[in-house]
Order: structure tokens, then sequence, then C-alpha cells
């Protein structure tokens, strides 16, 4: 079989290769798929440069999800040869996986490999996210970097729940498209001070919440826009440098900065918590509530143009990889 791998850290486009290597055998709790298409995150760029919470042990494959058929089950794995399911493991970028059995989502037949591909890493986070964030009906919520693949679906579950949003961009070449998903405003961080328009825009209250993945400026920026007793939700640092964080409006604010990664989320809450986040992506997605939109499809013999495209500014819709 063909899977993508890197055996030292650095720059995707620079240090992976679709190389050969033998089709893996399932063991005990564990089911061989067949992937038919895997997104390429920002998550499964920082794990090739050893910048992710989970460290590589070189040499690695990469991917972190996808979709595909399942072709074999160890003994203890309880599901059907020929089920399509949505899974998760390292090295989704591949033609073929063994990963867990209980990191499996069965694949409803109304939703397609391109949309199940990405069922698990953005849905799931925008929907827990919303849900950490304690913000009612009504209220604002500021997504920085929002073309992001999670800053759109996060637009779309606001809007459904009632949920005003603020939008950050540092260009306007979509901000149809963005005020078309529901976006109520839109702020450019490069031509707009970012806390005098949001003090404006809320009647100078601020936000209730903030996702915030960019760090740097944008992040100490941002901090400025919370409203007395809000909450930072921090899932990413796009940016690679660390904010400036006031302290004094953190204290006469009673602000919250609180990190969010998905896997430790999945470990934290009940299992009636998770069932009811998966029901509710599940039924976003097959419905066509939430669109997920797609801008490339690579092989894995092209992974070097895939990353590099993945990467890019400016990008609207998600990169995928099929074998």
């Amino acid at each position: 079989m063909k899977k993508v791998v890197f055996h030292h850290f650095g720059k995707p486009a620079d240090i992976l290769n679709a190389e050969n290597a033998e089709t893996p055998t399932p063991g005990p709790d564990e089911v061989l798929i067949k992937v038919l298409a895997s997104p390429i995150n920002p998550s499964d760029i920082m794990f090739v440069q050893n910048l992710y919470g989970i460290r590589p042990h070189l040499p690695s494959g990469a991917g972190f999800e996808g979709v595909g058929i399942v072709e074999a089950v160890g003994t203890n794995a309880k599901i059907a040869v020929g089920t399509r399911v949505s899974f998760t493991g390292i090295g989704a970028w591949s033609e073929y996986i063994v990963t867990n059995h209980r990191t499996l989502i069965p694949v409803p037949d109304a939703m397609n490999d391109e949309t199940a591909a990405q069922l698990f890493v953005n849905p799931f986070t925008a929907v827990a996210m919303v849900e950490d964030s304690g913000v009612k009906e009504g209220e604002w919520l500021m997504i920085t970097a929002c073309t992001s693949a999670l800053g759109k679906m996060v637009i779309q579950i606001c809007k459904m729940r009632g949920i005003k949003t603020i939008g950050t961009v540092r260009r306007n070449d979509h901000n149809d498209e963005l005020k078309a998903l529901g976006v109520d405003e839109i702020i450019n961080t490069a031509e707009e001070n970012l806390p005098k328009r949001v003090q404006h825009i809320t009647n100078y209250e601020g936000v209730r919440a903030v996702l915030e993945c960019v760090g740097g400026d944008t992040a100490s920026e941002a901090v400025k826009c919370m409203g007395r007793g809000a909450i930072m939700l921090i899932y990413g640092v796009l940016s690679l440098q660390d904010p400036k964080i006031n302290i004094g409006l953190m204290i006469f604010r009673e602000l919250t900065l609180k990190g969010f990664w998905l896997t430790d989320w999945m470990r934290r809450v009940d299992g009636t918590t998770r069932q009811k986040v998966s029901q509710e992506v599940i039924t976003l997605l097959s419905t066509g509530q939430v669109q997920m939109p797609i801008e490339a499809i690579y092989s894995l013999d092209e992974i070097k143009a895939a990353v590099t495209h993945a990467d890019a500014h400016g990008r609207w819709g998600k990169v995928l990889l099929k074998p």
C-alpha cells in the first residue's frame, strides 16, 4: 500500500513523501480501513513540525481523520465489514489505516465522502466550543480568522442558535460568502481598530466569548473586546506568537482565558454529552444545514502540492487527499 510518511520534523512540503509500506493487520480492538478521503487540517501541519500536543514517533505517518470502508476487524471490534465510517488515528493520509474501533462513527448514506472525511476534527470542535462558551441567544460571540473551515462552521451554528457573531479577517476577499453563511459583523484587523469597532458594535458591552486561533497581536487585541465575565477559548496559534495579555483587564473585568483541545474535551465530558454532540454534528452535516466546502483534491503522490495549498493564505475551502 501507499502512505504519506516523514522521517524528521520540518516544513511539511519539504519532508512529506508518499512511500510504499506493508498493509497493516488489525489487533483485537482494531479495524483495518480502506481510506476514501482525508482532509488536511492545521493540526496535521503542526504535528509534522512537532508543534502539536501529540508527539510523533519517527518515522511517522500523518493525518488525523478521514472516511473509509471497514475491510477487516479484530476479535473485539463490534462493527461489520463493509461499513462506511468516519475515523480518527495517526496516519490517515494512506491507502489503508488500522485504528481502534472506538474511534469509528458510522456514516449515513446521505452524507458524501468529502463531508464525511471532515466529520470529526472541525465539526466536533465547533459544536463543543460553542457549547463551552456559554453564549446565549441574542449575545455576541467573536471568531478570529473566521474564514477557516472551523470558523465558517461556528458562524453557521451560531446563526441557527440565534447567537450574534463578529468575525475577524485580514483581507476582504470572502466577505460576501461569510455574510451568506450568517456572520453579523466582519472586522478587517489590517484596516480597522478591533477593540474600538467591537465596542461600537456591542454598545460598549463587549462580546460574551471569543474563539481564538491566531495568537500574537490578534489575541492581545481580542482580549480588549471581551465584556465583563467573558471567556476566551484558545484552540490554535496560527501566528506561532504568544499574545501580550493586559492583566488589569483580566482582573477588573473578571475575564477567563482557557485552552481548548478536542482530545482532552472528549476525555473529560461524559458519554451523554459526547453522544449529544455526535448526533448534532451528523444531523447538521447530513441534512446540509452546515456546509463544508472543498477547494481542492489531491492524490497521495501530490502531497507536497497539497500541503502547500492547504497552508496558503486566502483559501476558502478544505483541501482533501484521496488515495
